[in-house]
């Protein structure tokens, strides 16, 4: 079924995040989604060794309606980490035959769709929606969703519609406090855990034509995490996008540098050794 020029629906959302330390925060600030993950990242301030983030767990979203970017769309969980189902899922796109125009498909209508687990491969829990118009795979964030990128957009010709899931689900964003202090804390524990984690793992690599691939790869991440947050629903007075994503990729950093071997691994530029003089 087809609605041109879809109307927003407001959604609220409360965001757990989980990590361990605890940073002060104001009586007001503590009910705040971008509160609560800046006072559970370990190693908040200044980080000397990796930063270890508790994974979230599906808790977090499972009964939530979340938004892709925080405007759009519907996506519903239920069920538990070995039984999750997506209990609605909707999507805008553009009308196939008039991709000037924007459309809403209901993909899976009244029916649940089930998912299947891949595990962490990235430090977080991954799902597969084996849904036959549109399968795509997402990872749990804190109170929200990431979508992984598609090659093409879903196609359902049937309602001349066209979409694609990618990207971050989460509450709708003008339901989300505008906390300065709140969203700077959060964004400092969320930079200072990735920052830990990249400079640890860099430190561990055997040489230095894989430190500098890791360095473009996370340049490439800055890029991409603002690609992906500069559309989130007011993203500048909340940062719910930029700490989520910044925060799974901490967590991302982190099971790499647990999957190198511990007795092979060394630094990338170690100094040399100073050679004694001959007596």
């Amino acid at each position: 079924m087809i609605i041109r020029l879809v109307s927003a629906t407001l959604f609220a959302l409360l965001v757990v995040s989980p990590t361990e330390a605890q940073a002060p925060v104001d009586a007001g600030a503590e009910s705040s989604p971008t509160a609560k993950i800046a006072t559970r990242i370990k190693h908040h301030r200044t980080p000397k060794g990796p930063a270890t983030l508790a994974p979230a767990s599906v808790e977090a979203v499972v009964g939530r309606d979340l938004l892709l970017g925080g405007a759009n769309g519907l996506l519903r969980f239920s069920g538990q980490a070995d039984a999750l189902q997506i209990e609605r899922f909707s999507m805008v796109g553009e009308v196939i035959s008039d991709p000037k125009q924007e459309c809403r498909i209901d993909v899976n209508g009244e029916t649940a769709i089930g998912t299947k687990s891949l595990g962490r491969p990235d430090g977080l829990l991954r799902f597969e929606a084996d849904i036959p118009a549109c399968p795509f795979e997402f990872d749990v964030l804190d109170g929200a969703v990431l979508a992984r990128p598609q090659l093409q957009a879903c196609v359902f010709k049937q309602a001349d519609c066209q979409a694609s899931p990618a990207g971050l689900w989460g509450p709708e964003g003008a339901s989300l406090p505008d906390d300065a202090k709140a969203k700077k804390e959060a964004r400092a524990s969320a930079d200072a855990a990735m920052n830990a984690n990249y400079q640890a793992l860099t430190a561990r690599l055997s040489d230095q034509s894989k430190a500098d691939s890791l360095a473009d790869e996370q340049s490439r991440f800055m890029s991409d995490r603002q690609e992906t947050c500069r559309t989130y629903s007011h993203e500048d007075l909340h940062g719910f996008c930029t700490i989520r994503l910044t925060a799974a990729r901490a967590a991302f950093l982190k099971a790499r540098l647990d999957e190198l071997p511990q007795d092979v691994a060394v630094k990338a530029n170690p100094k040399p050794r100073r050679r004694k003089s001959p007596q």
